[in-house]
């Protein structure tokens, strides 16, 4: 145990004085046969004290012990004790404790970012942004059979091998390439494709382009030739393809990405178990949830009232934002009736034993909430808002946006933001109409070969440059539910499910959905 301690410090860059080790080591011997996940929350938590040395002594081993028992032992006071624990039923995953990883196109490994990510980055992290993005989809599209380089020289084909080439070798090329690039707008009216050698001026006007909205900032794989004023004419575009889930974890050896925690074998396998029993759980997922509007309010009683008469309650409602009908911005001056609001929502799910009791609420905000910026990701909404609420619902959660849950082994992901709109705005030029004419579709498509729940250009939709990981949909999650004003649809794309719940306080709809299944329920209250 002594070595073990030794060498999980010595990794996170800390030596242990001996009066340490031995507080280390009892806090350790405290949870038998879990000891690693012990350590590695011991020093996930001490990285957020502020040490004075890489020398640690027992004060601040002793602090975080402490802490560290101390939510133990409110975990197991609490009657939802099962719902919070790494490798438990349901764990809920904040936006800004989703770890970060880089890659590193020569030795092609992903390696853990460790350090503080400041809020305020320099102005190489928005450099860093791009670079991420673009080398998460290279090392995926590097593993495609397509694009693979072959091993021995032959013709290519149309159905054969489509080979990258580096945007720096074009110049001077003839014959038709294919590249991986950025779409960007260098100049004014002229679009750019930009990959980590170089940028080339590009022809859109003839392209041939699958299904997806191709925006500014999206990835692309095109073909095309280089014509002899220096531009390259594209001829066939397209999103990275994507990758099955199980071949991209077995890529990334055992690397937590989604932030729910490792699982160990046999931890998955008893998960996995206990999710095909888990039939009568069932989410019930609201967007636009307008707390000061009476009649909003009255359809949400409705829904509450019908689900306190069930024989088996839902396991968790969520609600996503906006939660006020008028946007929280500076002109808005009434955060204290949004406060005294959200105590009438407590007050309204506390009249409903059944449902306090067994289910439990997740709170996400929408773009317009109160809260320091419409940046992304967004963190949960203020305490002062939500002070009142939990004087009735203690056990709520309030978690950013976009927030993850990770339920027995699934992985959904929950973003509340009105996107297909800016989507279709954004857009270079027409979606192509040949797989589908569903805008929802071309929404699903898009985010998913992105890797990205957001790929908008940053003065469209800004980012916090460090936090941009928390917006990765790699590996692709199981579920993804996007909170949107747009119409109430579902979509199941390549094993992945998605929808979007439409607004309830316009049109009454929500949406029911059985995890263990992965059946979405489309519903709404009568008009």
């Amino acid at each position: 145990m002594k070595k073990k301690v030794q060498r999980k410090f010595k990794m996170r860059g800390y030596t242990l004085k001996v009066d340490a080790l031995d507080a280390v080591i009892s806090f350790a011997s405290r949870f038998s046969g879990a000891e690693d996940d012990a350590l590695d929350l011991l020093l996930d938590q001490l990285e957020h004290e502020s040490l004075k040395s890489s020398i640690i002594d027992k004060d601040p081993v002793n602090r975080v012990v402490n802490l560290l028992l101390e939510a133990e032992a409110a975990v197991e006071e609490s009657p939802n004790a099962a719902c919070d624990g790494r490798g438990s039923a349901f764990r809920v995953i904040d936006a800004f404790l989703v770890p970060k990883f880089h890659y590193d196109p020569v030795k092609k490994i992903f390696y853990e970012h460790t350090g503080s990510l400041p809020i305020h980055g320099e102005a190489s992290a928005k450099a860093k942004l791009y670079k991420d993005r673009f080398l998460l989809l290279y090392q995926r599209l590097s593993r495609d059979q397509h694009f693979a380089k072959p091993a021995f020289e032959t013709d290519t084909t149309d159905f054969g091998s489509c080979e990258i080439s580096p945007i720096q070798s074009l110049v001077g090329q003839t014959g038709r390439r294919w590249v991986m690039g950025v779409i960007s707008q260098l100049e004014d009216g002229h679009f750019y494709l930009e990959d980590l050698t170089a940028s080339v001026e590009i022809n859109l006007s003839d392209a041939k382009i699958t299904t997806g909205f191709f925006t500014e900032n999206t990835i692309v794989v095109a073909e095309g030739q280089m014509l002899l004023e220096g531009i390259f004419k594209i001829f066939t575009c397209g999103f990275p393809p994507l990758e099955d889930r199980d071949k991209s974890l077995k890529a990334l050896s055992g690397l937590d990405f989604f932030g729910g925690g490792t699982l160990t074998k046999e931890e998955t396998l008893r998960l996995a178990e206990s999710e095909k029993r888990a039939v009568n759980d069932m989410f019930i997922v609201m967007s636009d949830v307008w707390l000061d509007n009476e009649e909003a309010m009255g359809k949400l009683e409705t829904v509450l009232d019908g689900f306190e008469n069930e024989e088996v309650v839902p396991s968790l409602f969520v609600f996503m934002g906006n939660f006020c009908s008028r946007p929280c911005n500076l002109s808005f001056h009434s955060y204290s009736s949004i406060r005294v609001q959200f105590g009438k929502l407590g007050k309204m799910i506390e009249s409903h034993p059944r449902l306090k009791e067994h289910s439990r609420f997740l709170f996400i905000p929408g773009p317009e909430d109160a809260g320091p910026s419409t940046v992304l990701p967004r963190g949960a909404l203020p305490r002062y808002i939500t002070e009142e609420f939990q004087n009735h619902i203690p056990n709520a959660i309030f978690a950013s946006n976009p927030c993850r849950i990770k339920f027995y082994t699934q992985e959904i992901v929950f973003f509340r933001q009105d996107l297909l709109y800016r989507m279709r705005r954004s857009c270079l030029m027409p979606p192509s109409t040949e797989e589908t004419s569903d805008p929802f579709e071309h929404l699903v498509a898009t985010i998913t070969h992105q890797s990205h729940l957001c790929p908008l250009p940053l003065v469209v939709q800004p980012v916090i440059w460090n936090y941009d990981h928390t917006l990765h949909l790699y590996p692709t999650p199981h579920t993804i539910v996007l909170g949107d004003k747009s119409e109430q649809k579902a979509f199941s794309y390549t094993g992945i499910t998605c929808f979007n719940p439409g607004s309830f306080s316009n049109d009454g709809t929500f949406v029911a959905y059985r995890p263990c299944t992965r059946e979405v329920e489309l519903s709404a209250l009568p008009a």
